[in-house]
């Protein structure tokens, strides 16, 4: 009886111990689980500050400083005259002298104003050069005057010295025709007409505008002073007016 009853409690306590240690896994793989997932589901409770740094790339490493200067060392080379040349120093002198210039020669009285110091006496300003060019006679070249030269229309009026007034046509006064008559005149170097075109005016009065105009004078125009044909504009009016 003593036996039967420690085999019936030893397989009961195997049974016990299996079902314990399958309940434990479960329940450590649960509780492992659940650890797992609480960070992925609530973002919210993880330090924000920290997962910043994480994200935020460090900044970059500031320029190294420019390489100093070297020191340049300057030496002052002081040329000698030796002989009447130059001749460098081959060390540097712990001393130096001034140079001190001749003084110019005192003036004599005999140059003229503007001359060169110590110059002999009835020289000429400006030196041996200005001597030169004050003494070269230079020629100016004369420039051609023109045969012909064109002339405004009041220029040519204070030149008249005749003026013909022309005769009014008697089929013009009955038919009351009135107006201007301009032409293109060429007035020679001894002043007369030498060539009129017609450029406007009624047909009426053209013909004896031309006919007075033709026996016009005018003084020479000078030009340089020499007397030039002139191109000009002759403006001849008519009214009935009398005017």
């Amino acid at each position: 009886m003593f036996e039967d009853s420690l085999i019936e409690s030893g397989g009961k306590l195997k049974t016990r111990r299996l079902s314990t240690t399958i309940l434990s896994f479960f329940g450590q793989f649960s509780l492992i689980g659940i650890l797992i997932l609480i960070p992925l589901i609530y973002t919210d409770a993880l330090p924000k500050t920290q997962l910043m740094t994480f994200l935020v790339a460090p900044p970059p490493p500031p320029p190294p400083p420019p390489p100093a200067a070297a020191p340049v060392k300057v030496v002052k080379i002081q040329s000698e005259m030796v002989n009447g040349q130059l001749r460098t120093p081959t060390k540097i002198p712990q001393k130096v002298e001034m140079i001190k210039e001749d003084a110019a020669p005192p003036d004599l009285g005999g140059g003229v104003p503007g001359g060169v110091p110590g110059g002999v006496p009835g020289g000429s300003a400006g030196g041996v050069i200005g001597g030169i060019l004050s003494s070269t006679h230079v020629d100016v070249p004369k420039v051609a005057t023109p045969q012909r030269v064109r002339v405004s229309s009041g220029v040519s009026t204070g030149l008249l010295i005749k003026k013909v007034q022309p005769v009014y046509p008697q089929l013009a006064k009955q038919a009351r025709i009135q107006g201007q008559v301009v032409l293109q005149a060429e007035i020679s170097k001894d002043g007369t007409i030498q060539n009129l075109q017609l450029i406007s005016g009624h047909p009426m009065l053209t013909g004896a505008a031309i006919e007075a105009v033709k026996q016009w004078r005018y003084k020479p125009y000078l030009l340089n002073g020499e007397p030039v044909a002139v191109e000009t504009q002759v403006i001849v009016n008519f009214s009935l007016s009398g005017g």
